[in-house]
This record gives C-alpha cells, structure tokens and sequence, in this order.
C-alpha cells in the first residue's frame, strides 16, 4: 500500500517505536496463555515406574484450561503473570529491535536499487527474516530468563535479576543466556510458510478472487497461521526445553541442543509430545497477530505490503 499523499514515512526509530507499542500491548493482553503454554511445554508425563518426577512442577496438566484452574488453585490469579514484567521487556525489546533493523535493511535495500520498484514478496520475507535474526541476537537472553521465571515452582519464585543471575551462575555461564539461540534463527522461516500457506490456500478456498472480504482475508490469516505454527511447533517445545531448568529426572543435566530436548520428549512421552502446548501456541499467536495488524494499520500505511512477517512478533 503506498503512503499517503503529503505524509513522509516514518523514520527507523518511527516504526521501531509504532511496533514495539504494538507488540506490548497485544503480548500483556494474552500473556495467561503464553503462561500456560509453556507450563504444557516443559512437563514430561511420569510413568508410573518412574523413581521422581520427570517434570518441574509436581502438578501435570492435560489440557490449557486444567493447566489454568491448577495454577490459579496453587498460586491465584497472579501465578498466570509470573514473569510478565521480564516478558514484556522481552517483547518490547525484540520488537523494537526488529522493527528498527527491519527498516534499516529495506532502505538500505531500496536505495541500492536502480529503478524504484518496491521488493518483491520473497524479497521483503528475505529482508524481515535477517532483521527477526538479527533482533534475537540481541535480545534473546531477556526470554531465557523469562521462560525460567514462568517454570518456576511454587516457593521458588524469582525477580528478573536473581533470575538472570542463576542462568548465569549456571555450568553454562554467561553464555546461557543465549540458549535456543539456533532454534531461534530457524524459526525466523515462519513467516514464509505462513505467506506460502496463505497463497495456497486462497488458491483453492477462493479461486480467481482478487480481492477478499475482511471475514475471508482473517479466515485464511488463521489457517495459514496455524499450519505454520503446526510445522514449527517441535522446535519451538524444543527451544522451550533448552531455555528452561532441566528436569529433576536429569539431575541437573541441562539439554546440550534442541535435537537432544527432542530426543528426550520422544523417549519419555512419544512423537506426539512434540505438539504438546500447541492449543495455546495456535490461540496466541492468531491473538498477537491480530492485535498487532490492527495497531499498526493505524500506525503505518505501509504495513499491510508487511503483514506476513507479524508471524514472527508471535513466535516464542
């Protein structure tokens, strides 16, 4: 969409500032269900042969909604905000990040250009994917501490700080605050499977139709959002998995690379397990999209030739 007449675009810092707003905002609103969903993700079902348990929390959880009714019993209201303050930090601080370097890396791109055609879709998905790469290696020891804040036991909760402390006073040292880190830049891939799920399947639910209703443009941003998050999901337990405490069942043995995690959760629970939190995945990530297309439509005409790459505001 091109900008509007007699309006100059909005500089780096403009959009960086426009984005992280955004993202803020979307992330506390459904910050329960990433909560939750981590929970999901880190616990390992116990076999009933099994010495101790496998899991963090003594409490295992079958589904989003039994995983909120234990953790409201256990630790009220408030224990679905464990960890917000360092998860909002996070957020912003991604965002910013990407968006800044996002706007960067396209003018740098445009102005190197000879004719002034704007980048084609495989080009902007380029572009914001080295920007997303480029945010999480800077950013990426703020989720570390986050994760942990939000799998801590009850009795055991930490501050930011203490938080970040004991990643650091880890086996791992400082250098733990960059776990996930390779599961992290693959999944900067997510917004071009959500782009190329969404062309395919505008292809065949509505064919030869140019232009889409509102309902219909939402109906296939959910679907495609979906299948990307289906696709992804293993890594993004496994990530979970690296950045969090190990389990009890380990003594202390911290994963050494997401294809271990995965090993791991296969060998105790089974191939499935590997989807497991992906209900709340799916809910937040179409809730954080949604949220943030809206806030930026209103903050920058030019975001809807971006809209794919809001796919990886959402992924964590």
């Amino acid at each position: 969409m091109a900008s509007k007449v007699g309006q100059p675009p909005l500089p780096p810092w403009g959009n960086a500032l426009a984005g992280a707003t955004g993202a803020v905002l979307a992330n506390a609103i459904v910050y329960p269900l990433d909560m939750v969903k981590t929970r999901l993700q880190v616990q390992v079902k116990r076999k009933t042969t099994d010495p101790e348990p496998l899991t963090i929390n003594a409490r295992h959880y079958t589904s989003t909604f039994d995983a909120i009714g234990k953790i409201v019993d256990d630790e009220g209201i408030i224990g679905l905000y464990s960890g917000i303050n360092g998860a909002l930090i996070g957020v912003a601080s991604t965002n910013f990040a990407y968006f800044y370097w996002y706007s960067v890396i396209r003018t740098l791109y445009t102005s190197s250009q000879k004719l002034p055609n704007p980048p084609s879709t495989a080009t902007e998905l380029s572009l914001g994917a080295a920007a997303g790469a480029v945010a999480q290696i800077f950013t990426i020891p703020v989720a570390v501490v986050t994760t942990r804040q939000q799998t801590q036991p009850k009795g055991e909760k930490k501050g930011l700080l203490d938080t970040g402390r004991e990643v650091v006073h880890s086996d791992d040292g400082w250098t733990g605050l960059w776990r996930g880190l390779k599961a992290s830049l693959v999944l900067v891939v997510n917004p071009a499977i959500t782009y190329g799920a969404y062309q395919r399947l505008k292809d065949v639910i509505f064919p030869g139709k140019a232009s889409l209703r509102p309902w219909e443009a939402f109906l296939l941003g959910a679907l495609s959002k979906s299948l990307a998050t289906i696709v992804t999901q293993p890594l993004i337990v496994a990530k979970v998995g690296l950045q969090s405490r190990p389990p009890p069942a380990r003594q202390g043995k911290p994963f050494k690379s997401f294809i271990e995690v995965m090993t791991y959760i296969v060998e105790n629970e089974g191939l499935l397990a590997l989807f497991k939190g992906i209900a709340p995945q799916i809910t937040k990530g179409l809730l954080v999209q949604g949220l943030l297309m809206m806030t930026k439509e209103r903050n920058g005409p030019d975001w809807q030739n971006r809209r794919t790459l809001a796919a990886l505001q959402s992924m964590k």
